[in-house]
């Protein structure tokens, strides 16, 4: 195992799925950006103090990391060319690749990143007026198995670095910094709360004003209900907003759609958001015949109440389990105002990117269908 700051960098393993507060990183050399800023500070002043270099140039390095990025130290032209290269030899920018990208009717665009190692994983890029925000992912496939979702068909890879789950804010800021993200929802492939030691560095690394500085209300962090991970977050103290996934209001209706609920039981979930502190999003996928229902909206309605917590009815894309179909639009209408009739804020999102696979999993999915035969005819 590797050993770098407060992480342990272990050999990734397949096919078992992660357990809550473990680390399992792809095998690669941690670099400045895997780092939370006050600590790349340190070891940059320290690395420009051993060269007998000027104070000013740790600034100036610090601040091609994140604020004003560059894909590669040749790029810094303010360095002398000498110091561009130790960098280079030294701490390498590690990049993310655009394996593909779609552009939606409604300007979503989506990212399929190919990885170092050659795992890929998605980010969506959603602009609305001023603002811009990004979905990201926090592992490479999920372990979770939720049925309405493509990503759980993929079953778990690994975890993502800090580089690896910031780098994908990096990119976007590197191809066009006009598309700079305002907000950041963890709502990507993977559960983040069982990836916590790298989010927990990711989430200092965008808030953090020598990071990206983005604000803690503009980033979200989704979860199914990992205990572990919401309590590791309420812990923190910046104001990042929660989101729960939580897609039915009754935990043996919940069991049939999200595995996880066995482990993690639906009432120490809402227990848990009620000792956060700050209000809560439920997010709610509406599957026809499966959570739509009127007694489903009241019982929705009276978890959400002692909580305040805000809902956001969500269609259901394609991609998930066979079978498993959309609420109607005045379905979903009905059930909203059930909701709102009760005191709870409930909001229906508009589908964005429906024409490019947007929702998570798809487009990864998409593509090893392509590639499976286009490496069996290689082979062959």
């Amino acid at each position: 195992m590797k050993s770098y700051g407060s992480f342990t960098w272990p050999r990734r393993g397949r096919g078992k799925p992660p357990v809550p507060g473990a680390v399992s990183f792809a095998v690669m050399t941690p670099t400045l950006l895997d780092l939370p800023p006050a600590e790349a500070r340190t070891r940059i002043a320290a690395w420009v103090a051993a060269r007998g270099l000027p104070a000013y140039r740790a600034a100036q390095i610090e601040r091609r990391l994140w604020t004003n990025p560059v894909g590669s130290w040749s790029e810094a032209a303010e360095l002398p060319a000498g110091l561009r290269q130790a960098l280079e030899q030294e701490w390498p920018l590690p990049r993310l690749t655009v394996a593909s990208l779609e552009t939606s009717a409604d300007g979503t665009r989506k990212f399929l990143w190919r990885l170092a190692d050659g795992e890929a994983v998605e980010s969506v890029l959603i602009p609305s007026g001023a603002r811009r925000t990004l979905c990201i992912s926090s592992q490479a496939g999920c372990a979770l198995g939720c049925v309405f979702c493509a990503t759980g068909r993929m079953g778990f890879r690994r975890n993502l670095t800090p580089a690896e789950i910031t780098g994908q804010v990096r990119e976007i800021i590197l191809r066009d910094p006009a598309d700079r993200p305002t907000n950041i929802v963890f709502m990507g492939m993977g559960e983040p709360l069982l990836n916590w030691p790298a989010v927990d560095v990711a989430l200092t690394i965008l808030n953090d004003a020598e990071g990206f500085g983005i604000g803690a209300r503009h980033i979200t962090v989704s979860t199914v209900g990992i205990l572990p991970g919401m309590e590791a977050l309420r812990a923190r103290p910046e104001q990042f907003r929660l989101a729960i996934s939580l897609h039915a209001p009754r935990a043996e209706d919940r069991l049939g759609l999200m595995p996880i609920e066995k482990k993690y039981a639906l009432n120490r979930v809402l227990a848990e958001a009620k000792r956060f502190g700050r209000r809560v999003t439920f997010e709610y996928v509406m599957i026809a015949g499966k959570n739509d229902r009127d007694e489903d909206a009241d019982r929705l309605a009276r978890l959400a109440q002692p909580l305040g917590a805000h809902v956001n009815l969500l269609p259901l894309h394609p991609g998930g389990a066979p079978g498993l179909l959309p609420s109607s639009g005045n379905r979903m209408r009905a059930f909203a105002g059930r909701l709102q009739s009760a005191g709870v804020e409930a909001v229906i999102r508009r589908s964005r990117g429906l024409d490019i696979n947007a929702a998570c999993g798809q487009l990864y999915v998409e593509m090893e269908k392509k590639r499976r035969p286009a490496a069996a005819a290689r082979a062959g």
